[in-house]
């Protein structure tokens, strides 16, 4: 399907953003349509194939993790910058990667930065390692060990 009709979800993106964001009307559906099938065009073709999901359930459970962990973090994050600056301990982690695939890492260093407390900044080189800064780290062996156990080991299963 990719070699016969590239960034299809791409397409279907920013047809339906186009469309939500000014309206149900013709003229709007058909400007959709055009950018939807223009702005692909002058993109150059796709250089890694389109990931295949190999564990749908498994990412349909990840999302409602990192949907939970969102909404969690943002109290923690909350609770600690209420409170007095000295409890807070900021920390760089390096977290080791297990996860092979470009499209897991990218996804992985993804919502380590969409949680609210945590970012991700490097990938090194050889892609082994991910740079991580987190707001908060009392242990950040701990730190280390709970992304990879929560994020990385079900990407692992979704991304073969």
């Amino acid at each position: 399907m990719d070699a016969v009709y590239p960034y299809l979800v791409l397409r279907l993106a920013i047809f339906a953003v186009w469309v939500l964001l000014n309206g149900f009307s013709a003229g709007q559906l058909l400007l959709g349509l055009f950018l939807a099938w223009g702005i692909p065009r002058l993109l150059p073709p796709p250089v890694l194939p389109s990931p295949r999901l190999a564990a749908p359930l498994t990412a349909l459970r990840l999302a409602l993790r990192v949907l939970h962990d969102i909404v969690k973090a943002n109290l923690e994050i909350a609770v600690r910058i209420l409170g007095p600056e000295s409890r807070i301990r900021p920390a760089w982690v390096w977290v080791p990667l297990d996860i092979e695939s470009p499209q897991g890492i990218a996804l992985f260093a993804s919502i380590i930065t969409m949680t609210p407390g945590t970012l991700s900044c490097e990938v090194s080189e050889d892609r082994r390692w991910l740079l991580v800064h987190a707001f908060h780290a009392e242990d950040p062996q701990a730190v280390a060990a709970e992304v990879k156990t929560r994020y990385e080991a079900p990407l692992m299963e979704i991304f073969p």
